[in-house]
């Protein structure tokens, strides 16, 4: 089966003809480092481009990206470090970065208006900030994010510890899924109001490291650290290494208690990480399929992982799992400050909102969008043209400067406590902060995990904390783009009105 599909495919389809991974994403990411000094300095630059994203006989791709590759070049800096990056824009159209999950300065976080303004075309623009956390983090645009990312602008971001965890390989891999027609072009259909009103925009070919392989040399005996970064729009990975082990030891960047994750499969919503400590036992000249099991019925075999003939070592080595814990004030739970933020909208939100004993804007009484109109009547269709689809505590962003949804006393604790009641997932994204997450309906996490990017299910509830120690206003919102975009976003003001570091 060809990996590629004419746009006009239905989402059932989309998802099962994802089953091509790139021979290359064991091939080295492009790196941009710096020998140690005060200002580790970099230079990006954003610019239409070609990739081979599929093989032979279809031809390059034509994406935007930074320095010419998809993804991006790999900064890696050590943690404490100060980093200087001077963004070159040659698209024809605005841009930021936004450092997904740094706990950078306000002013340099990237979201277009609210923080900066976006660089024009032509212009050049210079991020500094330090690297305060150790851990695997990404960068991508917030100005139109949904076609600028979509189209290929990330790249990860390593911050690397002082005492890292010791294994045989350290490797990236940045899973993304592109929606591409049988010309192997992208198809130009963003923003399109099925994709902002349902899951998202879903694609037909999933890519590791930009390429599509089919196996992963292995050997016997080896520690592999797998840096797991989700880049794509919307999809939800769900990774499977069938016959092996896999160790989480991080979330989004935070060292977490190592723990082998539910029946064995890491879930990664959009802008999600896992750093996975995975140990090659299977046998010499086998082959071990990683295969995607998040979407059911949908399953499909992302790569082999192809065992070499001659073995590293036959046992798998005793080696220390635990990263050190970076420096997170940690919320004091019992004399936080409780908010509440229920998520509604999209389609089928009425009848979800309905179960959930509210009512959701536009509503009637009965739980349908536009009274008698059901979902599809005025309701949903009049949200649909007015591009609000989503909303947090009843009102829809439309763009990035908004009045705050909540204002924080800075320095202070406090328990968000989120109700996704909507028809599906989303993973929710809390600029300049980490968190941690204390519950999920009602019942405590195993490993109160600090996360920056938590998915929610539907009809979900997560209670989240964090110390406000970081002043400005600062995004929050779901990750899958165009949910973003159709309004599910909202500000958080830390501190007070112009207050920002």
């Amino acid at each position: 089966m060809s990996v590629l599909r004419v746009p006009t495919l239905t989402r059932r389809r989309f998802l099962a003809s994802t089953a091509a991974i790139a021979a290359g994403a064991m091939l080295p990411l492009s790196s941009v480092r710096t020998e140690a000094s005060p200002v580790a300095q970099f230079r990006v630059r954003a610019a239409p481009g070609r990739a081979r994203l599929v093989p032979e006989p279809h031809g390059e791709t034509p994406v935007w990206s930074y320095n010419g590759s998809v993804p991006g070049p790999e900064i890696r800096v050590r943690q404490g470090g100060r980093l200087r990056v001077a963004v070159e824009n040659r698209l024809d159209e605005e841009t930021t970065v936004h450092w997904h999950g740094i706990r950078v300065p306000n002013a340099m976080d990237g979201v277009p208006h609210l923080t900066q303004m976006p660089i024009r075309p032509g212009e050049t623009f210079t991020y500094e900030f330090d690297a305060p956390d150790a851990g695997t983090y990404w960068y991508h645009p917030h100005q139109r994010s949904l076609e600028q990312v979509g189209r290929g602008l990330y790249g990860p971001l390593i911050i690397e510890e002082a005492d890292p965890v010791r294994v045989d390989r350290d490797l990236t891999w940045l899973l993304d899924d592109w929606r591409l027609t049988k010309s192997a072009t992208i198809s130009d259909d963003f923003g399109n109001g099925h994709d902002m009103s349902h899951n998202g925009r879903v694609g037909n070919t999933v890519t590791i490291n930009g390429r599509i392989p089919t196996s992963i040399a292995v050997r016997r005996g080896e520690r592999i650290r797998l840096r797991l970064i989700n880049a794509a729009n919307a999809r939800i990975f769900g990774l499977d290494f069938e016959g092996h082990e896999p160790v989480v030891i991080a979330l989004d960047g935070q060292p977490v208690a190592p723990h082998r994750p539910p029946d064995g499969v890491i879930v990664l919503g959009p802008a999600m990480r896992a750093d996975v400590i995975l140990d090659m036992t299977g046998d010499t000249r086998s082959k071990a399929p990683v295969v995607d099991r998040f979407y059911k019925g949908l399953e499909y075999k992302l790569v082999d992982l192809a065992y070499e003939a001659t073995p590293l070592r036959e046992d798998r080595p005793d080696w220390p799992m635990d990263l050190a814990a970076n420096p997170l004030a940690e919320p004091d739970i019992a004399g936080a400050v409780r908010h509440e933020i229920m998520f509604n909208g999209g389609m089928m939100g009425g009848m979800v909102m309905a179960e959930m004993g509210g009512a959701m804007e536009g509503e009637s009484s009965n739980g349908m969008m536009g009274g008698g109109g059901g979902m599809m009547g005025g309701g949903m269709m009049g949200m649909m043209h007015s591009g609000k689809i989503w909303f947090l505590n009843g009102v829809a962003a439309e763009g990035h400067v908004m009045d705050p949804m909540l204002t924080l006393e800075r320095d202070r604790s406090h328990v968000i406590a989120m109700t996704n009641a909507t028809a599906w997932h989303h993973p929710i994204h809390f600029h300049g902060h980490s968190f941690r997450v204390l519950s999920r309906n009602g019942s405590p996490t195993k490993h109160r995990e600090w996360q920056d990017t938590v998915l929610m299910a539907p009809r979900e509830k997560v209670e989240i904390a964090f110390v406000a120690d970081n002043p400005g206003d600062w995004m929050f919102h779901c990750h899958i783009l165009e949910h973003q975009a159709a309004g599910m976003m909202g500000v958080i003001r830390v501190g007070g009105k112009g207050e920002r570091t």
